[in-house]
């Protein structure tokens, strides 16, 4: 057992984090945040700044000879009244790669929401620490040190690729970090940077772990460094995003564009072309050559043909589940308003007419990803989000269509992220 005198404090700091763009300090520790102060600055509602807060792919990345790590954080916890709680964050131990524990808090600040009155309290709470004693170097150290993932030291201790996968869907403070031996910043991995912006799907929406979203799925399945934008409901072709993709050193970049856009009933078909023309200009200023993939919407039968703006099923709560409808009109296909078959058809048109000057954009139909006949099998529990399943489903198959067969192929996985000319 670890007494006070074994641990030793290091400093949670920039370089021990791998998937965030920022790292704000705060009274209680650091805060990871997916997109940079500039952008934070102009965001105009609070489900994105909550959402960027919430470290979806962000990781501490770290060596060391150490068999017991420590995690003291503040986590935020959301409550909304009259739905199901929400499950605890959850922190997921990565030793040479491989998943080796996981761990939550259950408490911490409270954010109240109430959707009906558009109201958040927030109530602080206390810093709760996550401990993980399995960094034993008795298994597989013989294999590590084949790998060249292990260095012996004189007293049979290997040092080791350790990997702190953060919660994706609850903002986490940093205050402590703690191992009993000390620890060193990792060296680059040496492997590709994807860079990705998406939905709430993307950010993992109904995942039940951090690595188990469909982007950290395709992304240890094509095996890159994951840096993921996804924004529960923020993925609204927002200049800001699209600055701080330029601005984010890649080497694969793709953009899941549309069902956002549906749901919040953001823009019409005059203004949706043009916006995305927009966005991906403002991408292509600081990655001209750079593989941009960008992919249509999943399959989501209430917004197949039917406009927004979603919903929450009001009485779906008193049954125990959550669900969403549309709430739009069908006939307002026809006035301009965006539904996802409409979208798909117009995404695959402006590809293919800036593909003609742009050989490294690339579309991907996002029912190849998630179809109809998925939904037979595997329907998505609320109507607007997959299950943990589904992601995994996701996750492969767009490993199989990027990088395996696609537009994304890395012969060898290795190479250096590209910034801005």
């Amino acid at each position: 057992m670890n007494t006070a005198d074994d641990w030793i404090t290091t400093p949670v700091t920039a370089d021990l984090l791998r998937g965030a763009l920022d790292l704000e300090h705060t009274e209680r520790g650091v805060l990871p945040h997916r997109l940079p102060a500039r952008a934070r600055r102009q965001i105009p509602d609070g489900q994105l700044a909550m959402a960027e807060s919430q470290p979806s792919g962000v990781r501490l990345v770290f060596r060391t000879r150490a068999t017991a790590v420590e995690l003291d954080v503040v986590a935020t916890k959301r409550i909304y009244p009259g739905v199901p709680p929400r499950p605890d964050g959850v922190y997921e131990l990565l030793v040479g790669g491989r998943l080796v524990g996981r761990g939550s808090v259950t408490d911490g600040d409270t954010v109240t929401v109430d959707m009906a009155a558009g109201t958040a309290e927030t109530r602080p709470g206390p810093v709760e620490t996550v401990r993980f004693t399995t960094l034993t170097n008795a298994a597989g150290d013989a294999e590590r040190k084949a790998e060249g993932n292990g260095k012996e030291d004189e007293e049979g201790a290997v040092e080791q690729d350790v990997e702190i996968w953060l919660p994706h869907d609850e903002s986490t403070r940093l205050v402590a970090l703690r191992t009993n031996a000390p620890l060193r910043t990792a060296p680059p991995s040496g492997r590709k940077v994807w860079l990705h912006h998406g939905s709430s799907i993307s950010h993992g929406s109904n995942a039940a772990t951090p690595t188990g979203t469909w982007p950290a799925v395709a992304a240890a399945l094509g095996g890159v460094e994951l840096v993921n934008l996804g924004f529960g409901g923020g993925a609204l072709l927002d200049p800001f995003t699209a600055r701080a993709l330029r601005d984010t050193p890649a080497d694969l970049i793709s953009v899941k564009i549309g069902i956002n856009l549906v749901n919040a009933d953001l823009m019409r078909l005059r203004a949706f072309g043009p916006a995305v023309h927009g966005f991906l200009d403002t991408v292509r200023e600081g990655h001209p050559t750079t593989p941009l993939l960008v992919v249509s919407p999943l399959y989501c039968p209430i917004h197949e043909d039917t406009p927004g703006p979603s919903a929450m099923d009001l009485g779906a709560p008193g049954e125990g589940r959550l669900r969403f409808v549309a709430t739009g009109d069908p006939a307002q296909t026809a006035a301009g308003k965006l539904t996802l078959t409409v979208i798909r058809e117009e995404l695959a048109r402006i590809v293919g007419l800036r593909a003609a000057t742009d050989p490294n954009l690339h579309h991907l139909d996002g029912l190849a990803l998630y179809g109809e006949r998925d939904h037979a099998e595997l329907p998505l529990p609320d109507d607007l989000h997959p299950d943990a399943a589904t992601h995994r489903l996701i996750g492969e198959r767009f490993a199989r269509l990027a990088f395996s067969d696609g537009p994304f192929t890395t012969v060898g996985g290795r190479g250096t992220a590209t910034s801005r000319p």
